[in-house]
């Protein structure tokens, strides 16, 4: 398994993956879209993971995420790139649909 790409693993074999991470008491946490592949019931299990490394307090994680509704129930606060510039930033209740439709739609 050590061969293997992340992107390739299964949901439960990334849930592991992010469970070793937490094993070594990092400072940050980066997850790189979480929930890609994932079936509902695992982006329950994960967000409800990011709550709990939320309450114990000595953990930053930055979550990189497309899945919107996800992003918003698990986070605290929001930064939309544009080529690598933050276009706007602020609290997640602050993601409105009006924000949405002008920075994250096609």
């Amino acid at each position: 398994m050590l061969a293997r790409k992340g992107g390739v693993l299964s949901g439960g074999q990334q849930q592991l993956a992010i469970g070793r991470a937490i094993l070594t008491n990092p400072k940050l946490l980066i997850l790189d879209e979480p929930t890609e592949g994932i079936q509902p019931s695992i982006i329950d299990q994960i967000e409800d993971a990011i709550h709990m490394l939320k309450k114990r307090g000595n953990l930053s994680i930055i979550l990189v995420e497309q899945y919107l509704d996800f992003a918003k129930a698990a986070s605290d606060e929001f930064y939309i790139l544009d080529r690598g510039s933050v276009v706007l930033s602020g609290q997640s209740e602050q993601l409105t649909s009006a924000v949405i439709d002008k920075h994250l739609t096609v």
